[in-house]
């Protein structure tokens, strides 16, 4: 079922619009369907720029499994460090002292 759709657009931009559905004898809307349907087909998602710096992390290692990163993250947060499996992501210690 077709409904109608009303764009806003500038004026170069319809005016290249009716030009370029003269010359290639189509109507702008089917233009602009082929165009989304285009999109649609692609089917590409970008990450999110956190979650693209995270693609990737285990790459090359073996992906711990649930109960290993649970006990990973309690070592992390106590303070103890991971064994030597995990030894790239162990826990920096620092001093805070307060006045």
């Amino acid at each position: 079922m077709n409904r109608k759709l009303t764009l806003s657009l500038d004026s170069g931009i319809i005016d290249f619009a009716h030009d370029f559905s003269q010359k290639t004898n189509k109507p702008i809307s089917r233009i602009i369907e082929n165009y989304f349907i285009e999109l649609k087909n692609q089917n590409t998602t970008t990450l999110p720029k956190d979650l693209e710096e995270l693609y990737g992390i285990f790459e090359g290692t073996d992906v711990p499994d649930k109960k290993e990163l649970r006990r990973m993250f309690h070592e992390k947060n106590s303070g103890v460090h991971f064994n030597k499996k995990y030894k790239g992501l162990q826990k920096k210690h620092y001093q805070c002292d307060y006045a």
